[in-house]
């Protein structure tokens, strides 16, 4: 016997549904359909409420263990949404994405002193706002040639990304100096 709501649901479409109500059903089909592709046949979607609770919940609790633990707490989420999202995947291809979103924090800061970064994202900071002087800015190009392209290559990819943000006026200054400290004990 056939499901009774596919049969209600064909029913209204075929002897009671109008032009704008077929309208709002293909639309209704469509989404389905990519959510589908996108979660499953089963379709169900990640919940951001429980996401956001349970991120708040494993940070809560990484922050008594300090950077490390934090860290912790942040890779076995990670490592849960991609089995939730692609159970498919092998341990190997789970840890190489894990690695990929939350690199080794080892690496970030060996390529150069914390205290040379902090000195060139002070620099490129006061270049980018207009207030570096011009006879610094003069300088430092006679000494480095393009100085800001190569201070930009040379800073860890989180760092870029913590500097855009502060320049787009997407974060305070006092958030910004708060980011990059986290982001240079890393």
């Amino acid at each position: 016997m056939a499901d009774e709501r596919l049969l209600q649901a064909l029913d209204y479409i075929l002897n009671h549904s109008d032009e704008a109500s077929i309208e709002v059903l293909a639309e209704a089909v469509v989404r389905r359909r990519r959510n589908i592709g996108l979660f499953g046949a089963v379709g169900e979607m990640p919940d951001p409420q429980r996401m956001a609770k349970d991120l708040t919940d494993r940070i809560d609790a990484g922050m008594g263990s300090g950077i490390e633990g934090m860290r912790k707490s942040i890779q076995e989420m990670i490592i849960r949404l991609i089995r939730e999202q692609a159970p498919e995947l092998s341990d190997s291809q789970v840890e190489e994405l894990c690695q990929a979103w939350l690199p080794d924090g080892g690496g970030k800061s060996e390529a150069l002193p914390r205290d040379v970064l902090v000195s060139m994202i002070e620099q490129f900071i006061s270049f980018s706002k207009g207030a570096m002087r011009k006879s610094v800015n003069e300088d430092m190009r006679k000494e480095m040639g393009a100085w800001p392209e190569r201070y930009w290559k040379a800073f860890p990819p989180v760092v870029r990304q913590i500097i855009t943000d502060y320049l787009k006026d997407k974060i305070t200054e006092k958030d910004f100096n708060s980011k990059i400290a986290i982001a240079l004990d890393l």
